[in-house]
Formats: C-alpha cells, structure tokens, sequence
C-alpha cells in the first residue's frame, strides 16, 4: 500500500471511531480476548479495559496476533489490579457501565437502550462470568436471550452481539458518537 492510499485509509478509520470501551475482567485465555479485540476494532471503538484480580495478567499487545488479525495494535488497552478502580475510573470519565449477565431479571439485550455516548461493556470471565461486585458496581444488567439448549456463548461471540446491537441503536439514531477531536489527533500521531 502506497503511503498516499495508507494515509487515507487511517483518515478514514479514526473518522469512523467510536466512542466506548470494552471492559474485560479476568479473562483466563489471552486467545479469547483476542477474538474480542478483532469485533472491538471492526465496530469502531477504541478502549480496551482489562481487569486481572483472579487471572494471570497478560500484555495484549504482545498477546494474540492470529486470533486478532493484527487488530491489538491499533487498539488503546489500560489494565487494572481490581475491579473497583477500574469501574470507579469509567464513572470518573462519564460512562454508563453495563454488565452482561446470565439473568432474566436483567434487560434483554435488544430491548435495552444505548442512548449515552460514553457506554463501556462488560464482559467476565469465560467459565464464572462477571464477579458480584462487578454486577453490583454497574450502572445496568443486560443479558443476550438464548433460545436453545445452551446457554451461554463463546466470550468473542458475546462481545459482537453487544458491539453490535450498541451500534445498531447508533446508527438509528441522531447521536454523535464519535472520539473527540483531540483523540483523533492524538490517534494521527501515534498510528503514523
């Protein structure tokens, strides 16, 4: 790729992002997440927010390459010792936090809706899920219907039924959800 053709094509993308973030919290398999950050890209969004209270810490950018086609290179990651902090800085930030749980008492997915800009999403752990306190420190509960015998999806798969539905109601809607001007600057800067 030509460096005119390369140029516009990062034009084109840090125009198209999104704001949110995905918060991951004590993702055991480092593949799994990967998966995560390849939709995370492909919707547009940006933040990758990762808690390691119970689970081995990993650095996503030295982790994945093949499951993540690449796309955790052009993704921001901040990591967190404990889900607390990292909850209290996405409230310290403005977004509204919403837990995915497996809970009817909870808003279904695609009856919910996605009207702040500043929306991040949680996803737990692939065998325990989300921790109480994660649940409880959220600001909603949303839970994806299932109508078969399983009941839970692969962690990647979870992630894009969110990412998707979140930018579903987006494009219905008269919303600006684009990254501020600054941070497409700054994404300029760092992705020459």
């Amino acid at each position: 790729m030509d460096v005119t053709n390369r140029q516009e094509k990062l034009d084109r993308v840090i125009g198209q992002r999104r704001e949110g973030v995905m918060v991951l919290q004590d993702i055991h398999d480092p593949h799994n997440a990967a998966a995560v950050w390849r939709s995370i890209d492909a919707f547009g969004w940006q933040k990758v927010y990762l808690i390691f209270e119970q689970e081995e810490v990993f650095n996503p950018k030295k982790m994945g390459r093949e499951s993540s086609a690449s796309a955790n290179k052009w993704l921001d990651f901040k990591v967190f010792k404990s889900t607390r902090e990292c909850i209290e800085e996405l409230h310290r930030e403005g977004y509204g936090l919403w837990a995915t749980v497996l809970d009817r008492e909870a808003s279904e997915i695609y009856e919910s809706k996605f009207e702040d800009k500043k929306i991040a999403i949680m996803l737990g752990n692939e065998h325990r899920g989300l921790t109480e306190e994660a649940v409880k420190l959220a600001d909603r509960k949303v839970y994806i219907p299932m109508r078969g015998m399983v009941q839970s999806l692969n962690l990647s798969v979870s992630a894009a039924i969110c990412l998707y539905e979140v930018e579903r109601q987006r494009e219905e809607s008269d919303g600006e959800f684009g990254l501020s001007d600054v941070e497409k600057i700054d994404l300029e800067k760092r992705w020459r």
